[in-house]
């Protein structure tokens, strides 16, 4: 059992100290009453609703923000995003750019939309977006794509599990027939099996074309899961329809070697002049920095190495229209340094989780697709493009906040920027 320091007490003992035994109860023991308000309970938008809402949560001063004009006008795009709508929040949008993409998918210059609250970010990928225009652009490529549910079965024993497993491999066709009826642009593109104990795990993988796809897969592997269960001839004693073994919205080492929504890679070669102009530091200390930290990640479990990859997802996925939650399993990956053979610097960064789409989710809300069409990747036909601009994005902020790190001039951004 740990000792407790009482002479250096943390903020829970030092605030239980102060409390009577009454006082305890009084504060924590649970009282059942019924509540003294109650939302509507249609969860749906309309004016009586909202309407209904407000009373309930009677502050007119945050209504008067929350419900302005503007959004009671386009209340109705919001119908399939959200429940219990009361308004909308505002945020700061900055644009960071032109950031010069060469990709397969992705070709020119962006000006990248970013939605946040935290000072010198956009000001950081600014940096790093110009830096990589005047090398020349940075490659892209988009690797493969794939987003995956992953229902689990329990058996009695071994050999129940086992019998299953033989059953499910003579139903490809079926279960892929099944899953396409739900969808009319998903693919199931493959089934993995994993089997711990008399534990089976089913892993459905789908191409969902220019969706990020995490409701389409969903509603897809639902429809399999009901058919298992009332088909096999091996019943499970317990079935779920994910057993979180799909990585939806979680750092995982699993999802760092293959992927969960389209992965993708980007480099950009700097001279050691461009290093110096706009980071003000060497290759050679950039490089080191690398190493230092990716030590540094080791000894604190970090799944990947990169400096914050989370920063540019959050920003760009809220102004953009996709899933936040998302930035879990997006901001996995691995940004590395190497000097080059022209006596400089190649600084490359691979996302194996980038959950994007340029349709469906909120996509289609007004301020998400104006950001989206601002980049000029609103629609079908563009969510690869989406990726290898996102990555090349990440990329940016890799060499801006090494270049501050490596110069010193990390926390004096900070000061100067956010106060």
């Amino acid at each position: 059992m740990p000792k407790l320091n009482l002479h250096r007490p943390d903020y829970v003992t030092s605030m239980l100290g102060q409390l009577s035994s009454s006082q305890l109860h009084q504060r924590l023991d649970p009282i059942v009453t019924p509540p003294t308000k109650k939302l509507p309970r249609n969860p749906y938008i309309s004016d009586r609703t909202i309407a209904k809402r407000w009373e309930v949560l009677n502050n007119i001063n945050s209504q008067t923000v929350l419900y302005d004009t503007a959004t009671q006008q386009q209340q109705h795009c919001y119908e399939k995003n959200i429940e219990n709508f009361i308004g909308s929040v505002k945020l700061p949008l900055g644009v960071a750019g032109p950031l010069k993409v060469n990709g397969i998918f992705a070709s020119g210059e962006y000006f990248v939309p970013l939605a946040t609250t935290e000072a010198a970010l956009v000001a950081s990928y600014h940096r790093g977006a110009l830096l990589i225009s005047e090398a020349g652009g940075a490659s892209a490529i988009l690797l493969n794509e794939g987003v995956t549910r992953a229902p689990g079965f329990a058996f009695e024993s071994l050999v129940q599990a086992s019998k299953f497993i033989t059953w499910v491999t003579t139903q490809y066709d079926t279960f892929k027939t099944i899953a396409e009826s739900t969808t009319r642009y998903g693919k199931l593109s493959d089934i993995n099996l994993s089997m711990e104990g008399n534990h089976v795990y089913l892993v459905f993988e789908y191409l969902t074309g220019d969706a990020s796809g995490q409701n389409m897969v969903t509603i897809s592997t639902n429809a399999v899961f009901e058919y298992i269960l009332a088909n096999t001839p091996i019943k499970p004693v317990e079935a779920f329809l994910d057993c979180n073994l799909s990585g939806d919205k979680k750092a995982t080492a699993q999802t760092l070697r293959s992927v969960r929504g389209k992965k993708v890679t980007a480099e950009v070669h700097l001279s050691r002049e461009l290093v110096k102009k706009y980071l003000h530091t060497t290759p050679e200390k950039m490089v080191d920095f690398g190493k230092m930290t990716t030590v540094g990640g080791a000894l604190s479990g970090t799944i990947g190495v990169n400096a914050h990859y989370a920063n540019a997802l959050a920003a760009f996925y809220i102004a953009c229209g996709q899933d936040a939650a998302c930035v879990a399993e997006s901001s996995v990956g691995i940004t590395r340094m190497e000097l080059n053979q022209q006596d400089g610097l190649c600084v490359s960064v691979t996302l194996p989780n980038l959950m994007v789409g340029t349709v469906g989710g909120g996509t289609h809300l007004p301020s998400q697709k104006a950001c989206l069409e601002l980049l000029g990747l609103y629609g079908s036909g563009q969510s690869q493009a989406l990726a290898e601009v996102c990555a090349a994005l990440c990329l940016a902020g890799e060499l801006s906040i090494i270049g501050a790190f490596c110069s010193g001039h990390f926390a004096k951004a900070h000061h100067r920027l956010a106060r």
